[in-house]
């Protein structure tokens, strides 16, 4: 016989007997009243010899009031997996297993008991005999006060429900244990099983007792409680006439016992589960690393949240790292996670969702008067439409004249449907005159730019200058675009690019202008230096053409940078603008100078350790903080081989909302596609200029600590001089009251800029959340994305105050606080000694956790990264979007070579196929691409088919790969690839992935380029992910 329900595979009969009897074992809770709807067994067998061995800590037993199968059936989607036949010693455990238990829909909030009633509750039919069939025991053992072949009482015998698959007795299956199916049955009350009743007032059939004496030792008992019964092993009970009659008398009854922490809610949550015990007698971990829960479908978003709140903005504007606000602080005590959200303003926008744009015109734009919230989809309309009533303070607003509109009945206004600011969470507002402080600024594109002897020998100078070239006719702002330059080695170079002045005749070549004094800068022509791009393009074309050839002979080894640092400055000042810096060595003349640093290897771990990732000079801190002020944004791109000091240099980046490209040991010949590329986007993306932006929040709710690349201009108010798509800022919440009396809690993040073409605007974004007084509910709405995002900015801002070991051990602690404080939710209902538990929302945490530990910014000590790359790192780490850091994080893995061998086939379906980050995923045989958004490693098995590599590389496939570059050839293998890595490439166009090719065994290529990289393995003294997650569970268990 199979199974009805076409999800679970049929299993092979497992043996009828017994060699070892359940254990004597204390159950937690009895109930105090029949349970309705139990599949117990109404008599015990009689007990065979105790057994010696002691019950694995990891099973899991089946509810009081089910009969348990004697198997665990395999988790949805997996139902392929070969089943094992049983080891030949009947007491072993499964080795490991991953277990999941679904939540059903949780009531909302507020929402009403049913009502009871004194309806009588039908009794379940009674069992017959099962016949030849040997007797059945329960999984687990029975309480303390039922001996074998004694009648509990107090728990009724029932039937199957006709719902029910009939199982076929079956071995269990080895190795991994599989997780829990879930089972149809509709629930009478929030925390059971959700599905279909189909028979409303009729008792079930009974059936003959189809499942087999459980062998010995495999799970403990498990309380009788009703909050796991989405278990395939949880019977329904005969259905009832109303829903209300399952729980008889006044007060309603849990049977078992009432949940000891939170709420109902709670303990209906939805949590998985590893099981990490070991054979007896083995040093096994039991632990399958198959079985760890990987992210490889990419960030998944959370569901939820969208569809409780359909008007609030996108995800990719703003993320909640939990949907369910605390009601109280001591509540919040308890989520030991970080509280906040991360915000991208002006992320990129897929085809067809544009943000709608709104001009109120003589209106003006509709705000509270007391909190300044701006009108938003969750206010309400009152009084015939003539009021509003403001979501954030409740405040009631007259509505303006040319803003009134009729509501109806139900308040509505009825012109909603022409109103995109009731009705879209994202909206943005043409902004009248009282919103500039000055006339609005044009883009302004200024470059600093090191033409020391390394700059002009890597070939820096004129990738660069040909890439500017090329972007003139895209930089946005058309006629109204500014444009200047300025190079320096021991001297500035100035130069005039106006193309017609009313002293001289026309230029067509620019004027060069030599300051040699660095003690006080002296800015010759300072109105002539910055010009309008379409009145002078022919000037500033033939100083890029010439700009290369000029340095070609320069020897000079010096860097005035800080002088010409001021010297921008002073161009600069009247404006604003984006201040693009090409930096090739070391600052080492004038203000700013900086000196070698970090080669001291007796630094690390000690006190002193974190003085390396901080600016040595106040100089460029105080610069960060002029440059801010006149609304100018710094962009460093940093090219040397040598130290340069990012640290001090990215300083200006981090305060003027800007970033850092980080470009070590730059050559043209292999780094030109990658600059040219993000400079090219750096230059031709939507930026919004002299920015603020400021995020309010309803009473009772405050913002405390902000994080990212920007100045804070008062508590809560961000100057961002540039802003673009690529940007995201981290925020920090607490709560100012005590208790939260209000059911929603509303964000709005408001950015004021001026755009391209002169406009001065505001765009906004609102959200909502619900506020929940239970914990497991945080948790079931926690988004893993927005917390490693916050994580990692907490995480490297520690880096800049302590050691890099104290920021690592930050991360783990509260992991394990978050999770030892969730597993206490549920380790008095359920067994759990042997079971590391965590909800299904945050079932990637770990190895978030773990990658962000082996991340380039935090990873090891002096010998693991240099300085300058572990500072860049931190730099665009503080800066990305959810996605993108993610992505960096846990990067792709994917095989291609049998793509490449077959004609047909969909490149989307390759890149889909994602593999964990191990080295067992490598083939000898295979060709596989490593993505993590920054760079690609082309990995060569050693054993892969010459033909692949002659195809792909040509003659030199058998050289060094070091020295071979990945360029098209002309054959349908070669082009298949580009395709591939086209595609990838267009996926995320914020950074350029360029190709390292990498031959299976070819040290110290393959370590450093990808085996240290993958991060599911033990490298560099770090604890693979299988390590890690023992690490994290002796951890939880401690003091649980």
């Amino acid at each position: 016989m199979g199974t009805e329900n076409p999800n679970f595979p049929n299993y092979p009969s497992r043996p009828a007997g017994t060699p070892f009897p359940p254990l004597q074992s204390t159950t937690p809770f009895l109930s105090s009243r029949p349970v309705v709807g139990s599949e117990a067994s109404a008599v015990r067998p009689a007990s065979h010899a105790s057994s010696q061995f002691p019950t694995p800590p990891f099973s899991s037993g089946p509810l009081v009031g089910s009969e348990a199968p004697a198997f665990r059936p395999p988790p949805l989607g997996r139902s392929n997996e070969l089943v094992r036949a049983p080891p030949s010693s009947s007491y072993g455990p499964p080795t490991a297993g991953f277990q999941r238990f679904q939540n059903p829909p949780l009531p909302s909030i507020g929402q009403a008991v049913p009502p009871h009633t004194n309806q009588p509750v039908i009794p379940p039919p009674t069992r017959p005999a099962a016949g030849p069939q040997p007797p059945s025991i329960p999984m687990g053992s029975p309480p303390p006060s039922i001996k074998a072949g004694q009648i509990n009482t107090n728990i009724p015998p029932s039937g199957f429900s006709s719902s029910m698959p009939n199982v076929q007795p079956s071995s269990p299956p080895m190795g991994p244990s599989y997780a829990t199916a879930r089972n149809t049955f509709q629930p009478a009350f929030p925390g059971y099983a959700n599905a279909q009743l189909n028979s409303v007032a009729q008792a079930p059939p009974t059936h003959p007792a189809s499942f087999p004496s459980q062998q010995g030792g495999y799970a403990p008992a498990a309380p009788p409680t009703p909050f796991l019964a989405q278990q395939r092993s949880y019977v329904p009970g005969p259905p009832m006439t109303t829903t209300s009659s399952l729980y008889p008398g006044t007060q309603m009854q849990h049977h078992g016992a009432a949940p000891p922490t939170a709420t109902l809610q709670g303990l209906a949550e939805d949590f998985s589960s590893l099981s990490l015990g070991s054979a007896p007698g083995s040093f096994d971990a039991g632990l399958d690393v198959a079985a760890l829960p990987r992210p490889l479908d990419g960030d998944v978003e959370p569901k939820s949240f969208a569809e409780m709140y359909p008007m609030n903005c996108s995800s990719r504007f703003l993320r909640l790292t939990t949907s369910g606000l605390p009601n109280s602080q001591s509540l919040a005590s308890r989520w030991h996670l970080p509280l906040g959200a991360i915000v991208c303003p002006l992320a990129e926008d897929p085809a067809g969702e544009e943000v709608p744009i709104v001009n109120f015109a003589t209106t003006g734009i509709i705000r509270c008067k007391r909190c300044r919230t701006y009108v938003n989809p969750y206010v309400s309309f009152t009084d015939s439409g003539r009021k509003w009533r403001c979501n954030m303070c409740s405040l009631l607003n007259d509505v303006p004249g040319d803003y009134f509109a009729h509501v109806d009945a139900s308040g509505r206004r009825v012109d909603l449907d022409q109103r995109p600011e009731l009705l879209k969470g994202s909206i943005e507002f043409i902004a009248p005159a009282e919103y500039m402080v000055r006339p609005p600024m044009p883009p302004l594109y200024f470059f600093l730019i090191d033409v020391s002897i390394s700059a002009v020998k890597s070939g820096m100078l004129e990738v660069m200058a040909q890439t500017i070239k090329s972007c003139l006719d895209s930089l946005p702002g058309s006629t109204r675009t500014q444009i200047g330059f300025i190079t320096y080695d021991s001297t500035i170079h100035f130069y005039n690019m106006k193309a017609s002045d009313a002293m001289q005749s026309s230029l067509t070549q620019p004027q060069m202008m030599v300051v040699s004094d660095l003690d006080d800068v002296f800015v010759p022509l300072p109105d002539d230096l910055l010009v309008n791009l379409s009145e002078s393009r022919n000037v500033v074309e033939a100083f890029l053409d010439s700009l290369p050839s000029m340095f070609q002979d320069n020897l000079n080894v010096e860097s005035a940078f800080g002088p010409a640092l001021k010297a921008a400055f002073t161009v600069m000042s009247q404006l604003g603008g984006k201040l693009m810096i090409f930096q090739n060595s070391l600052p080492s003349l004038g203000v700013g100078r900086l000196r070698l640093r970090g080669d001291d290897i007796r630094v690390y771990g000690t006190d002193k350790e974190h003085t390396l990732r901080v600016p040595e000079d106040p100089f460029y801190k105080q610069m960060a903080a002029d440059l801010t002020k006149y609304q100018i944004a710094v962009n460093i791109y940093a090219f040397s081989d040598k130290y340069t000091d990012i640290a001090s240099l990215g300083t200006l980046a981090k305060y003027t909302g800007g970033q850092v490209y980080y470009y070590p040991s730059f050559q043209s010949s292999i780094h030109k596609d990658k600059l040219r590329h993000e400079l090219t986007r750096d230059l031709t993306r939507e930026t919004a200029w002299e920015a603020v932006m400021r995020i309010r929040c309803s009473k009772g709710v405050r913002f405390t600590s902000y994080h990212g690349n920007f100045m804070l201009r008062s508590t809560d108010l961000l100057a961002l001089p540039a802003v673009d798509c690529d940007k995201a800022y981290a925020v920090q919440l607490s709560l100012e009251e005590t208790l939260l009396t209000t059911q929603t809690v509303y964000f709005q993040v408001a950015l004021l800029y001026t755009s391209s073409y002169g406009e001065r605007r505001i765009r906004v974004h609102t959200a909502a959340a619900p506020v929940v007084a239970d914990l497991g509910e945080m948790y079931r709405l926690a988004d893993t994305g927005a917390i490693i995002s916050l994580f990692s900015r907490l995480a490297i801002e520690k880096s800049l105050s302590y050691k890099l070991e104290d920021a690592r051990n930050a991360v783990q602690l509260r992991i394990v606080k978050a999770f030892r404080e969730y597993r206490n939710l549920y380790a008095v209902q359920h067994r759990l000694s042997g079971r590391m538990i965590y909800p299904e929302s945050l079932k990637f945490l770990p190895l978030y956790g773990l990658t962000l530990c082996k991340s380039t910014a935090l990873r090891g000590g002096y010998a693991d990264a240099q300085l300058d790359e572990r500072c860049a790192a931190g730099y665009t780490m503080m800066a990305l979007p959810v996605k993108k850091l993610l992505k960096l994080l846990y990067p792709s893995l994917i095989r291609v070579d049998e793509s490449l061998m077959s004609p047909q086939g969909d490149e989307s379906d390759i890149m889909k196929k994602r593999l964990p980050l191990t080295a067992e995923s490598l083939d000898t045989r295979g060709l596989y691409i490593f993505d993590d958004g920054f760079r690609f490693v082309i990995w060569f098995g050693i054993s892969i088919s010459p033909d692949i590599s002659r195809n792909l590389l040509g003659e030199d496939f058998t050289g060094d790969y070091s020295k071979v570059n990945l360029s098209p050839r002309n054959n349908e293998m070669s082009r298949r690839l580009m395709k591939i890595l086209s595609k990838l490439r267009e996926s995320d166009p914020s950074y350029f992935q360029i190709c390292h090719l990498v031959r299976q065994g070819e040290q110290p290529r393959e370590g450093f380029f990808l085996l240290s990289s993958l991060v599911d393995d033990q490298n560099g003294g770090a604890n693979s992910y299988a390590d890690w997650v023992l690490q994290l569970h002796r951890q939880v268990q401690q003091n649980a």
